[in-house]
């Protein structure tokens, strides 16, 4: 299995095999906060249309304003990371495989594996 396509990943217990995913974690929150600012952005549109009163209106464009300039922040921040590649179709592929794949390994993982002893993987061993 390749998580994050660094290495086999025998023991994922092991602390060894932990290297590299804060930064797979952190690029699928960003995702996540991605897909819901372009929903807050659709919300304000749609209540927009939907709103009874000038003043509501008003309130209504100043958040969704917010809400255009928040999701641009977002898209920002991943495009400098290299998550994200708005501009690229080839390379935002390359990068969705690549989280599938990861995705599927895993899902394959074994949730409850026979040895769970890790004593000698700690520079202090339990007692």
């Amino acid at each position: 299995m390749t998580l994050g396509g660094a290495r086999d990943l025998e023991d994922y217990l092991d602390p060894i095999n932990s290297v590299g995913m804060p930064e797979l974690a952190d690029s699928a929150i960003a995702l996540n906060l991605l897909i819901s600012a372009k929903n807050g952005v659709r919300n304000y549109a749609v209540a927009l249309t939907e709103s009874p009163t000038p003043e509501v209106r008003s309130v209504l464009i100043r958040q969704l304003e917010e809400a255009v300039d928040f999701h641009g922040e977002v898209t920002e921040l991943m495009m400098q990371k290299n998550w994200f590649y708005p501009y690229n179709i080839d390379k935002q592929v390359e990068i969705d495989v690549k989280s599938a794949e990861n995705a599927i390994d895993i899902a394959r993982l074994p949730l409850f594996p026979e040895n769970t002893n890790r004593k000698g993987l700690f520079p202090t061993p339990p007692n």
